[in-house]
């Protein structure tokens, strides 16, 4: 699927470094009652989203030492009362894990994907970096700001979503996308994406009470 340059010709390190600080700018955004707002992502507030965002992190940098099947390093932060730092100390992590050397070339053991096995180093990035782009979309469609990623970044995203899967048995509540829905014509790649993982962009910012969220 992936190896270190994705089929973009781009480092996929790269990208997903790109897509971890956009994440970071956006939840650098949210104040007060924010973290308390609806998210695309079904029935989470955005102080739950950003611990799961967090919780990914860390499991996945986990995975890039060799340590991805110890279910710890993948639970929720349990102290959430100031989200930013948490979700900072967690990003921070996962760069520096994706950072050494050989990481794409390594294999990571991700339970939260598939029971058993291994990942090709190259995939399992690809996995973290078209989920951040994704996460960050979700934070800046609760916070109703624009999400800042390059056309390249936008691109490899597409790329990536492309490849995902659409098998019902592993779409919907419970898994990490909900089913692919309809991309109208000359969508963006961004909106492409975000729809073939089971997003509907036109549908946020929402003031209601979150009944279009989707599964994470």
């Amino acid at each position: 699927m992936l190896g270190r340059m994705t089929s973009t010709g781009v480092d996929i390190v790269e990208l997903d470094r790109i897509a971890v600080y956009e994440s970071l700018r956006l939840v650098g955004l949210a104040r007060g009652t924010d973290w308390e707002r609806d998210t695309p992502c079904a029935g989470w507030t955005l102080r739950r989203l950003v611990a799961h965002m967090a919780a990914q992190h860390h499991g996945f940098a986990a995975a890039a030492r060799g340590a991805g099947h110890e279910t710890a390093h993948w639970r929720e932060p349990q102290d959430m009362s100031d989200p930013e730092r948490t979700y900072r100390g967690a990003a921070t992590a996962v760069l520096a894990a994706f950072a050494e050397p050989g990481v794409t070339e390594g294999e990571f053991v991700l339970p939260e994907i598939r029971a058993g096995g291994a990942f090709p180093g190259g995939m399992a990035l690809g996995f973290h970096f078209v989920d951040y782009v994704v996460h960050a979309w979700d934070v800046a469609a609760t916070l109703g700001v624009g999400l800042e990623l390059p056309d390249h970044v936008r691109g490899a995203a597409l790329a990536v979503a492309r490849l995902v899967p659409t098998d019902p048995a592993g779409r919907g509540p419970g898994f990490a996308f909900a089913p692919p829905v309809d991309v109208p014509m000359g969508a963006d790649p961004l909106d492409e994406a975000l729809r073939l993982l089971g997003r509907t962009p036109e549908k946020w910012p929402l003031s209601g009470d979150g009944a279009d969220s989707q599964p994470i």
